[in-house]
């Protein structure tokens, strides 16, 4: 028995409401994800930078804050960050992980 032309509209659109309610699932996972990455980021830099200026564990973030602005807010930091973005994006593994060559 065929369909009619009304049942097979109806089963067109629920297809589509449910390719709609996949891609938003997806788009969801993919927003998660980006967080889940970030925050692994902020946590592992947090980590490096307490390593080495271990005094810093006992400041408040807006001290903290004032010590990296003061630190690195000058011309010698700022052409180092320049080299740095400038080998990033020239080496095909820029991965972030220390210690990596």
């Amino acid at each position: 028995m065929s369909k009619t032309i009304d049942e097979r509209i109806k089963e067109t659109k629920l297809q589509i409401a449910q390719y709609k309610n996949r891609e938003k699932q997806l788009m969801q996972q993919e927003k998660q994800e980006e967080r889940k990455l970030r925050t692994r980021r902020l946590i592992e830099r947090g980590a490096i930078i307490e390593s080495i200026f271990s005094e810093t564990a006992s400041l408040t973030n807006e001290q903290f804050k004032t010590f990296l602005v003061q630190t690195i807010n000058n011309d010698s930091a700022r052409k180092v960050l320049e080299n740095l973005m400038a080998d990033s994006k020239e080496s095909p593994k820029a991965s972030g992980e220390i210690g990596e060559t």
